[in-house]
């Protein structure tokens, strides 16, 4: 992937909405204020690059807008979201890198250098994908939820594009339970 001309997106869901295995545990106070912080974190780390939140809510529309970040207002739902930021992009820039906005150890995301073709980086377990890099113009078909990662592996080799999976990444922890928060 050319780096030079990319952008960054950060799908992210109603701040009252996400994290409901964390809503459910008594030890984390305030989950919509986490939520923020984390999407702040990533945001952050994505600079200098492009860094477009793509969501159907309001809130988080000013939330992207206060950080710094465009906003994209798509459909609901990940894999729609992400689609349609995806396409509406093609003639902008050379890729996209998709980032969830729940990411612990965001350092980095930035400046890194992918290589050319699709670049997959796992949760921590093997089988999400936290991080994903994708040229753009390329007809990619995005397949968040159970088993992304090996998903999004077979959709670069349908689309006979060079695949590079990052099972061992600092982006490989992101928080869904109370116990994500303990930094090893």
């Amino acid at each position: 992937m050319n780096n030079g001309r990319h952008a960054v997106l950060v799908p992210l869901k109603s701040f009252g909405e996400a994290k409901s295995r964390l809503r459910s545990s008594p030890t984390v106070a305030s989950v919509d204020e986490l939520v923020r912080e984390l999407a702040r974190g990533v945001i952050a780390a994505c600079s200098p690059r492009r860094v477009i939140v793509v969501s159907d809510n309001a809130e988080v529309a000013t939330f992207a807008l206060a950080e710094g970040a465009a906003y994209f207002h798509s459909p609901p739902g990940l894999n729609a979201a992400v689609q349609a930021a995806y396409d509406d992009l093609t003639a902008d820039v050379d890729g996209v890198i998709v980032v969830h906005g729940d990411l612990l150890r965001p350092r980095g995301l930035g400046t890194n250098v992918f290589l050319p073709g699709v670049t997959v980086v796992t949760d921590r377990h093997g089988t999400g994908t936290n991080v994903l890099a994708v040229p753009t113009g390329a007809r990619y078909r995005f397949q968040f939820g159970a088993n992304s990662a090996q998903l999004h592996e077979n959709e670069a080799h349908r689309l006979r594009l060079p695949v590079v999976v990052e099972r061992q990444s600092p982006w490989g922890f992101d928080v869904d339970e109370p116990g994500d928060l303990v930094v090893d």
